[in-house]
């Protein structure tokens, strides 16, 4: 009996691929896989559609301080923290009054008896302090003044940016540069100030807590930040506000970091512990400035 005009059964394709040939089937859904689909599982091989539906339910692992462990491994924040402050510091010595309108001063005159501060409404000063550095002519530091701090900035901040995540990280940069303006405005609020020293205080203080919590060598550390604290209050001309104000804003969010328990919950409860210590720097800002403005008149 012949056989030619029987129909001929086509091969099975990919279903991603309809033009490529296979034999292959995806373990858990059963559908032709070529090569370029196939994903090695315990069993066989399974397509990426159900690869990445496996994922889903997957928690990913984190660190102490909440960032993923597959985060990228370039400390991003970091360098844009460091290129920020080194580019102000390029404004600084093209134009002085970079510094007289961007220094943090509460309340005082500046040259030429214009009034100026925050609690004139000029806020802002809180923030732009931070990214600002004496000048070669500006103070018995110069230049050493921004090397210092971008040093100690490129040499603790990958570290910790990795151990916290981006986020984390920037917040907790710049609300312990906040807390440094805060308490310098509270406790001395016609003095003037630059630097990024309360923020890298507050690094300092967070590398401790993790490093604590972690069980890692904590001398390093330990003797950075003594021999600063030092120099803090031995060397004259030094804002001690604005350094212990950095210090103990980051101190507390990072302790907040660090402790707050593993789980779902984790992310929130950093939110949360980053607003209330927003709010806590907010509401000292509001009560300085109410005690202050009838004096300005």
């Amino acid at each position: 009996m012949s056989t030619d005009n029987a129909p001929e059964t086509a091969p099975p394709t990919c279903y991603r691929h309809p033009g490529r040939e296979t034999h292959v089937r995806c373990t858990r859904c059963d559908r032709y896989i070529c090569p370029d689909c196939m994903r090695d599982a315990s069993v066989g091989f399974q397509c990426v559609e159900c690869v990445a539906e496996g994922n889903r339910g997957v928690r990913q692992p984190r660190t102490v301080g909440g960032a993923r462990t597959v985060a990228a491994a370039r400390p991003t924040v970091t360098y844009v923290l460091i290129a920020a402050c080194v580019l102000v510091y390029l404004a600084e010595l093209a134009s002085p009054r970079v510094v007289l309108d961007y220094m943090m001063v509460g309340a005082g005159y500046l040259p030429g008896g214009e009034l100026a501060g925050v609690a004139g409404g000029e806020w802002y000063r809180l923030f732009t302090s931070m990214f600002l550095h004496q000048r070669p002519a500006g103070g018995s530091f110069g230049l050493t003044h921004i090397l210092f701090n971008m040093w100690a900035l490129w040499a603790i901040g990958p570290a910790l940016e990795q151990a916290l995540g981006r986020w984390r990280f920037l917040a907790l940069y710049l609300l312990a540069g906040l807390g440094g303006s805060v308490l310098l405005y509270v406790l001395a609020p016609t003095s003037a100030a630059v630097g990024a020293s309360g923020a890298i205080f507050g690094l300092f203080a967070a590398f401790f807590v993790f490093s604590r919590k972690t069980g890692a060598p904590m001398g390093p550390i330990v003797f950075l930040l003594g021999l600063n604290l030092v120099i803090t209050f031995a060397v004259p001309g030094i804002s001690w506000e604005g350094h212990v104000g950095g210090l103990l804003t980051g101190g507390v969010l990072a302790a907040a970091y660090a402790y707050v328990p593993r789980g779902p919950r984790q992310q929130a409860l950093h939110v949360a512990a980053t607003a209330v210590v927003l709010m806590a720097l907010v509401a000292a800002v509001l009560v300085k400035t109410a005690q202050l403005q009838p004096l300005l008149g």
